[in-house]
């Protein structure tokens, strides 16, 4: 799924163009040159004075006129709110951090690269992406110091995501879940239905609701150049859920080809919804009236009676119009999208990594900082954003969509597993998947469908 089109915590957005970053320099008491900073441990300039008021922040070090320049896919209203997170960092350390967004995050990130014009820091929301950049030689390792917090303060899959080749390049940033199923709690206490625990509980709940006539379920996957990511979300939920982490684990990897039976069976589990006319499309139109609905219009029927169910993220939260309640006892709200059995509990995800370009002090102390305990719950106060540091505190999240979210990431029973289209070569994940999931929808068979995938995975 494209980082310009997913929206945690409604960070992902289309609808502007580049955020401005803020200029907030304190003036510091003491100020210390660069050259004291520490740069293979990530400390900032030690000694001195402290600030009145900076105390938790003397570790980070004092820096005199720094900047430090934060390249993302994350912009408007969601930049705005990271601004807001990082000034007291600022006004205590003396760095400037400029926040940059952009629509055009992925190919402008390689242009810049390519081009000796590197950020100092970017948020990557896509590990396949962090390996190109490894291996092209641009991304650093992480200091020590962030390598020892990360480690401290994320879950090993989420570390894992920002490891290559056995090295640690990037801590996680912000998270979101997308294995959730959107419904009224208003029409299923009046219609009596019951949310779903195991997947067949679903499928029986689908019927159910049919046989009202009511189009149980709405969907869209329009979304510009990249049409098709919401289609990609239901099949890798339903890899994980029919097939197995490890099934999953090694699709992503091309271990397991996109057209063995494992894949087919999820494709068509997938379809056994999406392509049934007497599920899909409430409010829209047929099965084919998915491939040009926009994914951001795709659940609003059911705030009109016309769907029940719409299977989206976390972030779906800020597609509901201003003044609709999400709550367990609101106008909307979303549930689990269940398993095969009560027994598992897969999850599927994304999410930001934060990749630095250089090994200056200031970019280290910047890594860090974003990683610490303080600043993951003075953000999430803020509102409308999580993560999965586990040092954040869930009474901290206001969104009950969030909160339900970090209550699952925080679940000792949950098996997180990061978006499989982020995962694999931009060729197949940004491309022949997409594009094969939307001739899917519109008629092509499951068969042709994963051949043309497969066919397109890169050869070397």
């Amino acid at each position: 799924m494209p980082s310009g089109e997913r929206w945690p915590g409604g960070a992902w957005s289309r609808r502007g163009t580049l955020r401005h970053g803020v200029a907030i320099v304190g003036a510091l008491g003491v100020v210390l040159a660069l050259t004291g900073c520490n740069s293979d441990s990530g400390d900032g300039g030690g000694g001195g004075e402290v600030k009145a008021g900076c105390e938790s922040f003397a570790d980070y070090g004092t820096f005199d006129g720094a900047s430090v320049n934060v390249y993302s896919s994350i912009r408007d209203i969601e930049a705005e709110r990271f601004e807001e997170s990082f000034k007291q960092f600022e006004d205590c350390t003396g760095i400037d951090i400029v926040w940059e967004g952009t629509g055009e995050f992925e190919a402008q990130l390689q242009v810049r690269v390519d081009g000796g014009n590197a950020p100092d820091i970017a948020t990557i929301p896509q590990p396949g992406l962090l390996k190109t950049l490894v291996d092209k030689g641009a991304v650093k390792p992480a200091a020590e110091k962030v390598k020892t917090q990360s480690e401290a303060n994320y879950p090993k899959d989420w570390l894992d995501y920002g490891t290559v080749a056995g090295t640690f390049y990037a801590p996680p940033l912000g998270a979101n879940v997308k294995s959730f199923v959107w419904y009224s709690p208003k029409t299923f206490t009046e219609k009596g239905w019951q949310i779903p625990t195991t997947w067949a509980e679903l499928k029986t709940l689908s019927d159910t609701i049919a046989g009202t006539g009511i189009k149980p379920w709405c969907a869209g996957i329009e979304s510009g150049d990249a049409t098709g990511w919401p289609a990609t979300d239901w099949v890798e939920d339903l890899v994980l859920r029919t097939a197995g982490t490890e099934v999953y684990d090694q699709w992503v990897t091309h271990e397991v080809p996109f057209n063995a039976p494992q894949i087919v069976t999820a494709v068509d589990e997938a379809g056994s919804i999406l392509k049934n006319d007497k599920y899909v499309n409430g409010g829209f139109g047929g099965v084919k009236s998915i491939a040009t609905t926009a994914f951001q219009d795709a659940g609003l029927p059911i705030l009109d009676g016309k769907c029940a169910l719409h299977r989206q993220a976390s972030f779906f939260a800020n597609q509901w119009p201003e003044g609709t309640k999400v709550a367990e006892d609101g106008d909307v709200y979303a549930f689990y999208l269940p398993g095969q059995d009560t027994s598992s509990k897969p999850v599927l995800g994304g999410g930001e990594f934060l990749a630095a370009f250089n090994d200056k002090p200031e970019t280290q102390a910047v890594q860090l900082y974003f990683g610490s305990e303080s600043w993951v719950n003075a953000k999430a106060k803020i509102g409308d954003w999580f993560t999965a540091n586990n040092k954040l505190d869930v009474a901290n999240v206001a969104n009950p969509i969030d909160k339900l979210s970090v209550q699952l990431l925080q679940d000792p029973e949950t098996v997180f597993r990061f978006d499989g289209s982020d995962m694999m070569p931009g060729a197949v994940g940004a491309g022949s998947f997409w594009k094969g999931m939307t001739d899917w929808i519109t008629g092509k068979s499951t068969a042709d469908t994963l051949k043309y995938i497969e066919d397109s995975w890169p050869k070397s």
